[in-house]
């Protein structure tokens, strides 16, 4: 009998009204409710790490420890190859490393005027989920997706958010704003992520 087949209700470490409608939508083929730690009352986590596995381990077990159910975790961003992989684990708040007001305008132009100094623009955004059975789970399922790209200076597209409007897919010819939703989220990251988990999930016991 897999994990999926054990399973009736899943707490959401994040209360992303976007996130919870891709979780839910996978899950529901699958009888599992996915419930945003919002509704348990859940305290804010700190996420202290330089990695995105340990955040979103350090989430999931958060939720989990709060509200006694199995959890579910992300944490994403995009990294630069030339910046040492920067913005990362800081996307949401990049421009704050320069003293100024967390926003994705400001986040996008600080990158852009930190890549003016390299001539490699290759990015990638970057999703990690973390899966715990209960909080003091010694083997958490953990999946990771790379959706790869180029920062490109000039802003394109009216969708998506972050740095989408910056973040070109060559494959495409198209930035992840000018794409639809359906066909972004068929691509992303987080969508290649959630499958990976989904297959553990059916693998493990």
């Amino acid at each position: 009998m897999s994990l999926l087949s054990k399973l009736n209700q899943i707490v959401l470490a994040s209360n992303n009204p976007g996130k919870l409608r891709e979780f839910a939508a996978l899950f529901d083929q699958y009888d599992i409710k996915i419930t945003p730690q919002g509704e348990f009352n859940v305290t804010e986590c700190d996420e202290p790490y330089h990695t995105f596995v340990e955040n979103a381990l350090k989430k999931a077990r958060h939720a989990s420890q709060q509200t006694g159910l199995p959890a579910v975790a992300d944490d994403s961003g995009i990294v630069v190859t030339a910046l040492n992989g920067a913005p990362g684990v800081l996307s949401a708040r990049y421009a704050t490393l320069f003293g100024e007001e967390k926003s994705d305008a400001n986040n996008n132009a600080c990158l852009l005027r930190e890549l003016q100094k390299h001539e490699d623009k290759s990015a990638a955004y970057i999703a990690v989920l973390v899966f715990v059975r209960h909080a003091d789970d010694p083997a958490p399922l953990i999946a990771q997706a790379w959706w790869c790209g180029v920062v490109q200076e000039e802003a394109k597209g009216e969708h998506g958010f972050g740095y989408d409007p910056h973040f070109y897919v060559p494959d495409y010819q198209q930035t992840a704003a000018e794409m639809s939703p359906e066909l972004k989220n068929s691509l992303s990251h987080r969508a290649m992520a959630l499958k990976k988990l989904i297959a553990e999930m059916e693998a493990a016991n």
